[in-house]
């Protein structure tokens, strides 16, 4: 199906590729942590992956994913999943998160607690919360709604709130554990960090955008994969399931103006 053939939003076709983070995953544990991503797991649970464990937030695993802004009411229950059994598997390393950090620089190590100086943050958030325990045990994707020079850092990440591939916080004589960063999913491409070293390479570029475009917008080199191509388009039936489980249509205020899929440029 050509890009022109149905309508979409650039929101929902960062769903359609963040799904494809949890592809050939089997049975564990899987997380969306924000609106888009919670939407792309659900996507890859019904489309990708049927064996992915779903949760309710609260105290079971789920089969059929939870609607944005509904409860878990009516719905069959595949089992008691309190927060212990979540860090049993968190701590087995039988999860997949996909987070949203606001910044990330070229060793993969993201930041959710401060911008700035740490002694005196310019801006304050969530501190690092559940971040370093968590990339250091399972395989973390990240979902970025703005691609640009501020979000993809030219050095360090102002705080080091997940471990990436950098050897230079650990201290002397401890090895840096196996780390595994998956998909990154931006509002201009999707990454990974599978080029020599740990380089980041740019898998594909969503219509309209061009490798330049992306790494313009970089703070640091980026590769090019080898089959680097157009981010596919959602199908109607992706786009159905998308809407069914957010039928207050809150992706569209996951990034400002809500554009469309197919910028003009490419569609000119």
């Amino acid at each position: 199906m050509s890009v022109s053939e149905v309508e979409f939003s650039l929101a929902e076709l960062m769903i359609v590729a963040a799904a494809e983070a949890w592809r050939n995953d089997g049975e564990l544990l899987a997380h969306g942590i924000g609106t888009l991503p919670r939407l792309a797991v659900s996507l890859a649970k019904l489309t990708i992956e049927d064996g992915l464990l779903l949760t309710d937030g609260e105290a079971y695993a789920i089969e059929d994913p939870v609607p944005l802004g509904q409860k878990q009411e009516n719905r069959a229950l595949a089992g008691w999943m309190p927060y212990s059994r979540v860090f049993d598997s968190v701590w087995l390393g039988r999860r997949h998160a996909m987070v949203t950090p606001v910044q990330v620089d070229r060793w993969g190590q993201g930041n959710i607690s401060a911008l700035g100086d740490f002694s005196r943050p310019k801006v304050q958030m969530l501190g690092v919360r559940g971040f370093p325990g968590n990339s250091i045990c399972h395989k973390n994707s990240f979902l970025l709604t703005s691609h640009t020079k501020r979000t993809f850092v030219e050095g360090e990440v102002d705080v080091v709130s997940s471990v990436g591939y950098s050897d230079k916080r650990w201290p002397d004589g401890m090895k840096r554990p196996d780390i595994q960063i998956g998909l990154l999913v931006t509002d201009l491409c999707v990454m990974d960090f599978g080029g020599p070293n740990h380089a980041a390479r740019v898998l594909s570029l969503h219509p309209g955008v061009s490798f330049e475009d992306v790494q313009a917008a970089t703070g640091f080199p980026l590769l090019k994969a080898d089959n680097l191509h157009v981010t596919p388009a959602p199908t109607r039936e992706q786009l159905a399931i998308i809407a069914k489980y957010d039928p207050n249509n809150l992706r569209a205020s996951a990034l400002k103006g809500n554009p469309p899929g197919i910028r003009p440029a490419a569609a000119a």
